[in-house]
């Protein structure tokens, strides 16, 4: 059983589809829903100033090795959608739990979570434990 979300660890975005996001059934593509997740992430991991671009310039590269999502119910054109990211684990590897909510309902609409590694951009090599500059930049103690 996961622990219960730390709030300082998660962030939410609203993102509304537009008429390009959706498939010939007229609801969102299925693969839209990656795009969404990244804007998430992304705007969380500027929360604690280690997004992309820190990431690079840190040393540490941090590739998704791995995304599940579970779609529970479509998501339409024009609906108020809210995508929560939170950072779950950290000490090994990065997991980014989402949830992609109807904002009108409060209805959920898919879940999943990505997984990220670090690699050293130098020697690109895989870590096996997540750098000091990831707990330094989330404001945890080392382990």
């Amino acid at each position: 059983m996961r622990p219960p979300e730390d709030p300082r660890l998660a962030h939410e975005i609203e993102i509304t589809p537009a008429f390009h996001d959706l498939d010939p059934m007229e609801i969102v593509w299925h693969g839209r829903y990656v795009q969404y997740l990244e804007q998430a992430r992304c705007a969380l991991l500027q929360r604690f100033n280690y997004d992309y671009p820190q990431m690079r310039a840190s040393g540490y590269a941090w590739p998704i090795i791995h995304l599940q999502l579970k779609y529970v119910r479509s998501a339409e054109y024009g609906m108020g959608l809210g995508v929560r990211a939170c950072i779950t684990e950290w000490e090994h590897r990065l997991r980014i739990d989402y949830t992609v909510r109807d904002l009108a309902t409060g209805a959920r609409l898919t879940k999943g979570h990505t997984l990220q590694v670090a690699v050293d951009m130098r020697t690109k090599e895989m870590l096996f434990a997540s750098p000091p500059v990831l707990f330094e930049r989330l404001g945890i103690p080392l382990p």
